[in-house]
């Protein structure tokens, strides 16, 4: 198994910052643990932080600012821009493997890590699949893995013969910067895209340099999801796969199993996934985006998007599997044995919380672990803003599903203040 460079043996390879003040190293555990990287303060980088604890590791965590979601709970959170290649190297100088809470790291930043030798997972060449739509599609339909048809665009022309080739609707993206709705748009005309067409091939508009993603409008029956995890030495592990719940473009729920999902779809589904990460070369977890088209023995699965870090689809696995995808994600980094995916219980339901116009949420959390204190309430530390990601909950058990999607939604929507009682 290879290990990875330690901090000794990448610091004097690395320059010195040039503006950066100088900051302190985190302080690393006795007994040769490691220090984990993480490029990004998110809730993704928070929720890292009880299994990096378990797990006797030491986080670190390269904020955007010190009340940011992960540095209100990791002790080494210095502040700087994932853009900003000074303060990347520092950060990076004291971590012996470096990971992402976003995909949003320009490509030559990870470049210039790359090459000073620093330990990077995953790797940019993987990671480029999805920071780039475009990329992506043309690989996995290189591989034979089912997408949608699409087609890149930069003119009106070549949208409306998209569109005659497969029908209006169509669904139209930024190959680059888009995420949680943004950056897709449902469209029934040429017209309804003459923005992006206008920015479309500039290099003054990265989100749309390379022009458009266009993309077939699938009929779905829903939208599932599987998680996986691959480690450097090429061991691989996948959870089961989960129905996502969208609203407006935003995930509002995740049912782990996916319900009355064909067993041989769910097989078809995996072994997908996992033949994305391997030949991919992915390191981390990554979150394959499905759509089911079909019902029962004649469903099939469309790829809609990946994303090489944990993801919204697998919070779930906090209290419903054996193995979360945080604590997964960090034994993949570091190439330690991976942890069983197994579900603990029949059922598990998650429910996001999102920002409503009650900004003080403490008296009513402290409310809903006295209604149901089943309940398991996760808030990432965030001001309240109308339709922002707060947190999530979820419950888990025998059934009926029903009955815990009840609670589940009950408790995001008295968060949100949708209801209040």
């Amino acid at each position: 198994m290879s290990h990875p460079a330690t901090h000794t043996d990448r610091s004097t390879a690395l320059p010195a910052p040039s503006s950066a003040a100088p900051r302190l190293a985190p302080v690393r555990a006795e007994g040769g643990f490691p220090v984990v990287g993480i490029i990004g303060g998110g809730q993704l980088a928070r929720m890292c932080q009880p299994p990096a604890v378990a797990l006797s590791l030491t986080l670190s965590v390269l904020a955007e600012s010190e009340t940011a979601s992960a540095a209100l709970v990791v002790p080494h959170s210095p502040v700087g821009s994932h853009a900003d290649l000074a303060a990347v190297r520092e950060f990076a100088a004291g971590c012996d493997v470096v990971t992402f809470d976003h995909e949003h790291v320009p490509p030559a930043v990870l470049q210039a890590l790359e090459a000073d030798g620093v330990a990077l997972h995953p790797r940019p060449a993987a990671l480029r699949h999805a920071q780039d739509k475009l990329v992506m599609r043309e690989r996995l339909t290189a591989m034979g893995i089912p997408c949608p048809r699409w087609v890149q665009a930069r003119t009106a022309e070549e949208v409306a013969a998209f569109g005659g080739q497969v029908g209006w609707p169509l669904v139209a993206k930024t190959p680059r910067g888009g995420y949680d709705g943004k950056g897709v748009r449902v469209v029934h005309a040429v017209e309804e895209l003459t923005d992006w067409l206008a920015d479309a091939g500039r290099p003054e508009s990265p989100a749309l340099a390379d022009g458009l993603l266009l993309e077939e409008a699938v009929p779905f029956t829903r939208e599932l999801a599987v998680m996986v995890a691959r480690s450097p030495s090429g061991q691989a592990a996948a959870w089961p796969v989960v129905e996502t719940v969208q609203t407006g473009g935003v995930c509002t729920q995740v049912l782990a199993p996916a319900p009355g999902l064909d067993p041989d779809l769910a097989a078809a589904a995996t072994e997908g996934a996992l033949r994305i990460a391997g030949e991919l070369d992915v390191t981390g977890v990554m979150a394959v985006e499905l759509f089911e088209v079909g019902e029962g023995e004649h469903s099939r699965y469309l790829v809609n998007e990946l994303a090489m870090r944990p993801h919204n689809s697998g919070h779930w696995t906090i209290e419903g599997s054996v193995t979360s995808q945080f604590e997964q994600h960090l034994r993949a980094v570091l190439d330690l044995p991976l942890g069983a995916t197994s579900a603990r219980d029949q059922w598990t339901v998650m429910a996001n919380v999102l920002g409503g116009e009650h900004p003080d949420l403490y008296p009513t959390y402290r409310h809903l672990m006295a209604r149901d204190p089943g309940l398991r309430v996760h808030l990432y530390g965030k001001g309240v803003r109308p339709g922002r990601k707060l947190g999530h909950v979820t419950v888990y058990g025998d059934g009926p599903l029903t009955g815990l999607r009840e609670r589940a939604q009950h408790a995001a929507d008295y968060l949100q203040g949708v209801v209040d009682e």
